[in-house]
């Protein structure tokens, strides 16, 4: 940029170029990626909390056979995409996809405003939430790699994923907000136009990328991009190595201790919060709360942990903590109890579980590390939420108390913990013997 250009830009983007490690000329581009991650994970964060409401509405047991469906509709939209991404430039398609969210979300809003209750309305809208995480946040970053080559992508990307660390904080703000003045319809028709204004931010981005002088994604961004296709794939090279078959445990027992809280959090909400708006609100407080003790702990613990004591560290310390919290709710079993151990489980797992998981994939082979892990991710852990789902729901119905299935999740703790502890000290060892490899070399 010549220096009549810097004089003109904006203040915003002197502050950026001063503050952060961009250099002139990407300011805008980078403030625009950042408002495009911004909506769509703001607008998400937005609709959640209905979704929880709505499972509060439906009961536990038709929510126990929509994971499933949820499980089905998983596995079958990852090869869809996969298909989609070989053919098509995620430039082409992207618009087209938040379009699709957009108009859903606002549909179903419709819907729900005409029939309020519609038992059809929630349970598609439900299914859709839950496999909408799935692949929102990975289509965002490929279309990125497609506009920034691999030496912006190690400056700017962290400044951009700001973007949807603060949507995901402030969506759920609002909508605890906003939700007494509008409701919950008002809340999906606000969040489906955040999805919106992400279609005309992502083509604001590429008219930002044309009119550029930098160049075209060079190899290694390519190389980088996710690879898509067939999960089933991967299961092969999950049944041949016994370290990839115990993440995949490792990610059942996780799945699976979640849904008996999740349940859990079905029943105890209902019974404690009979307006349907207060359960919104609840649920949107959990989640921005969630949200800040999440960022502060990846800033402050994350790191050292892992650098002190390991991977193995991450992997058991949140199967601990929820042992004693499932022993609570055994003895208690009140809200306060269930929203302490919501918010420990959920920032234990996004601040320490999910950066464990992803180390223990750094050093096996190209194929594992993409094929291997995308069918764990995705219809492995969905499959673990429908099998808990379903048992959850054959307990009830044989008589078990709400204590009698904390009880029996505390010892699903235990053995996920083994199994954290024993990945941990195989990922060690493997460490060692690669140093000591070296050190011969």
């Amino acid at each position: 940029m010549s220096r009549p250009e810097r004089h003109r830009a904006s203040p915003a983007a002197r502050l950026l170029e001063r503050v952060a490690d961009v250099e002139p000329g990407e300011s805008v581009a980078v403030i625009t990626a950042f408002l495009l991650f911004f909506c769509v994970l703001g607008g998400y964060f937005m609709v959640r909390p209905v979704r929880e409401t709505v499972g509060t509405i439906l009961g536990a047991d038709r929510v126990a056979d929509l994971f499933v469906f949820t499980w089905i509709a998983a596995v079958a939209i990852v090869p869809i995409y996969g298909a989609i991404c070989a053919r098509f430039r995620r430039s082409t398609f992207l618009p087209w996809i938040y379009g699709f969210v957009g108009t859903a979300l606002i549909g179903v809003g419709v819907l729900l405003g005409a029939a309020e209750g519609s038992v059809g309305a929630s349970q598609f809208f439900f299914v859709f939430i839950s496999v909408l995480n799935l692949f929102m946040v990975s289509v965002f970053w490929s279309f990125l790699l497609e506009l920034f080559n691999a030496g912006q992508t190690k400056r700017l990307f962290g400044v951009i994923a700001a973007g949807g660390t603060a949507g995901a904080l402030i969506g759920p703000m609002a909508t605890d907000v906003l939700v007494g003045m509008v409701g919950n319809t008002g809340i999906l028709f606000i969040g489906g136009s955040a999805f919106f204004l992400a279609v005309i931010l992502q083509r604001v981005l590429i008219g930002i990328r044309n009119r550029t002088e930098w160049s075209a994604p060079d190899a290694e961004a390519v190389e980088e991009r996710p690879i898509g296709g067939n999960p089933f794939a991967g299961f092969t090279l999950i049944l041949r190595s016994p370290y990839l078959g115990g993440i995949a445990l490792f990610v059942i027992l996780l799945a699976s201790v979640n849904t008996f809280l999740y349940f859990e959090q079905l029943r105890v909400v209902e019974a404690t919060f009979a307006d349907v708006t207060q359960r919104t609100r609840v649920f949107s407080r959990l989640d921005y709360t969630v949200q800040t003790l999440t960022i502060i702990s990846q800033l402050v613990l994350t790191g050292r942990i892992a650098k002190k004591f390991g991977i193995g560290m991450l992997l058991t310390a949140v199967p601990v903590l929820m042992f004693m919290g499932f022993m609570l709710l055994a003895a208690f079993g009140t809200f306060a109890v269930l929203a302490g151990v919501m918010i420990t489980r959920r920032v234990g797992e996004y601040a320490f579980v999910r950066p464990g998981r992803e180390m223990l994939f750094s050093r096996v082979e190209m194929e594992s590390k993409y094929k291997a892990k995308n069918t764990i991710d995705v219809p492995v852990y969905r499959g673990g939420d429908a099998i808990a789902g379903q048992i959850d729901k054959a307990l009830a119905a044989s008589g078990w108390t709400a204590a009698a299935v904390a009880l029996l999740a505390a010892v699903v703790t235990v053995v996920w913990g083994v199994v954290g502890f024993l990945l941990g000290r195989a990922r060690r060892e493997e460490e060692r013997r690669s140093a000591a490899a070296a050190a011969a070399a």
